[in-house]
C-alpha cells in the first residue's frame, strides 16, 4: 500500500505544481461547454429537448476526466526516457502495485479536474436536480477516471515514442467521446450507431453521471456503475500485465548489453 500511496502522491504533486497544465486542460471542456451549450441551446430547446446546458454539462465533466486520465499515460513514456521508470522497476516491489499506483494517481488527478469543470458548469447555468445523489455522482466520476487512466497506462506502457502517444490517443479518445451520447440524445439513432454507443465504455460514465445529477434513476445509475466497475477491473488487469512487460524488455536490453 505504501508504494501505491507514494506513486499517487507523486502524480498529484506533479499536477499541482504544473499550473499551466491545469489551465490548459480546461480549455477544451470550456470550449465545448460555452460554444455548443449556448450555440446549440436554442435549437435544442425548439426541438423539445429542454435546456441544453442541463443535458450537456455531465458529458463535459466526463470529457474533462477522460482526456486528463487517458493522457496521464504519457508520463510513463517520459519516465522511461529520463530513467525514473527503470529505477521504479528495479525496486523490490510488486509490479501490480506500481501499475495500480500510477493508474490511481492519474485517476485522482482526473477526478480533481472533473470537480473543477463541474464547478464551472454550475457557474454556466447547470443545476443539480438531486443534491442527495452527489456522493453517487462523485463515485461515477471516480470509477470513470480509474477506467480511463487504466487505458492510458496500458497504451503508455506499450509505446516508447512520445510523439506517437498523442496521435494514437486522439485517434482512440475522440471517437469514444463523440459516441458516448455526451453531445446528443441516444433516442432515435440508427441501429449501427446505437450499437457502437452501447459498446463504448464512456457512454456508461456519461449516462451514470447524467442520472445522478439530474432526476436520479436508481436502476440506471446502479447498472452504469456495475458496468463501469467491471470494465475498470478488466482494464486495470490488462494495464498491469502490459506494464509488467516493460520489466522484461528492460531486462532483455541490459542482458544483451552485459
Amino acid at each position: 500500500m505504501r508504494v501505491i500511496y507514494i506513486l499517487c502522491l507523486r502524480q498529484m504533486k506533479r499536477y499541482l505544481r504544473a499550473r499551466a497544465r491545469i489551465i490548459g486542460s480546461l480549455g477544451q471542456p470550456l470550449l465545448f461547454l460555452l460554444a455548443m451549450g449556448f450555440g446549440f441551446g436554442p435549437i435544442f430547446r425548439k426541438a423539445g429537448g429542454g435546456n441544453y446546458i442541463q443535458f450537456l454539462a455531465p458529458g463535459i465533466v466526463i470529457m474533462a476526466i477522460l482526456f486528463t486520465a487517458v493522457f496521464s499515460g504519457i508520463e510513463i513514456i517520459w519516465d522511461r526516457q529520463f530513467g525514473f521508470l527503470k529505477e521504479t522497476l528495479v525496486a523490490p516491489v510488486s509490479r501490480l502495485n506500481i501499475a495500480l499506483g500510477r493508474t490511481l494517481g492519474g485517476a485522482i488527478v482526473a477526478f480533481i479536474q472533473g470537480l473543477i469543470v463541474l464547478a464551472i458548469c454550475l457557474v454556466a447555468g447547470f443545476r443539480i436536480m438531486a443534491p442527495a445523489w452527489l456522493p453517487v455522482a462523485f463515485l461515477v466520476m471516480f470509477v470513470s477516471a480509474v477506467l480511463f487512466a487504466a487505458i492510458g497506462t496500458a497504451i503508455g506502457s506499450m509505446l516508447d515514442d512520445m510523439q506517437a502517444f498523442p496521435l494514437i490517443m486522439n485517434f482512440l479518445v475522440m471517437p469514444l467521446f463523440f459516441l458516448s451520447g455526451a453531445l446528443f440524445p441516444m433516442a432515435g439513432l440508427p441501429r449501427p450507431l446505437m450499437l457502437a454507443m452501447q459498446v463504448d465504455p464512456v457512454t456508461y460514465g456519461v449516462d451514470g453521471l447524467r442520472n445522478a445529477l439530474g432526476p436520479a434513476v436508481m436502476a440506471g445509475v446502479g447498472a452504469d456503475l456495475v458496468i463501469l466497475m467491471a470494465i475498470a477491473a478488466l482494464l486495470i488487469a490488462v494495464a498491469s500485465y502490459v506494464f509488467a512487460r516493460i520489466e522484461l524488455s528492460i531486462a532483455h536490453i541490459f542482458g544483451d548489453f552485459l
